[in-house]
């Protein structure tokens, strides 16, 4: 079930498609989170990751809403050919800006990243290979795939990518000091 969502969430050719894909990969991650539901520790951790999830599953969502309303169209090509033509928002925060915070905030949920790094500790409480397989290796990618995939939208919204940088540096620096202990 995870890897049939995470190959819909990679192989999409819209965000729709990709949502779909990005919420099955957060349902699949609390089942298997909460595997062993008969030990507290195990269900309160499935609980955390999903509702952690889903706040950054609504930022995603009204990123979706902005380029839908900005663009009329989820479709890749069409969201990616619109977002090139448009000028670079150096000035300040347009739709573009927008959509790409929001989208930014999706990213931070499913990849654990600060601000909602929080239940990425708790989720070991899985059995290994669902550590391996969701946290390690696909699941925790899925944000920066999501961010890579969208880097038109990033590339004319410049505060969009400084906040990118700081909250990888941030996380980066967090996740190491907390790797010391």
């Amino acid at each position: 079930l995870f890897m049939f969502f995470m190959l819909t969430l990679v192989l999409a050719a819209n965000y729709v498609l990709m949502f779909v894909g990005w919420e099955g990969v957060g349902l699949s991650s609390y089942l298997l989170i909460g595997f062993w539901f008969l030990k507290k520790t195990a269900t309160d951790a499935g609980n955390k990751a999903f509702w952690v999830n889903r706040i950054g599953d609504f930022g995603f969502l009204l990123g979706l809403f902005v380029l839908f309303r900005q663009f009329g169209s989820l479709d890749f090509a069409s969201v990616f050919s619109g977002a090139a033509a448009m000028p670079v928002e150096s000035a300040g925060a347009g739709a573009l800006t927008a959509a790409a915070l929001l989208l930014l905030a999706g990213a931070t949920g499913k990849s654990a990243q600060i601000p909602l790094y929080v239940w990425l500790p708790d989720a070991m409480e899985g059995p290994t290979p669902v550590s391996a397989l969701i946290h390690a290796a696909t699941m925790v990618t899925a944000g920066l795939y999501m961010v890579a995939r969208s880097h038109v939208l990033f590339l004319h919204a410049p505060m969009a990518m400084t906040a990118v940088a700081v909250i990888g540096c941030l996380t980066a620096l967090l996740a190491a000091s907390i790797a010391l202990v």
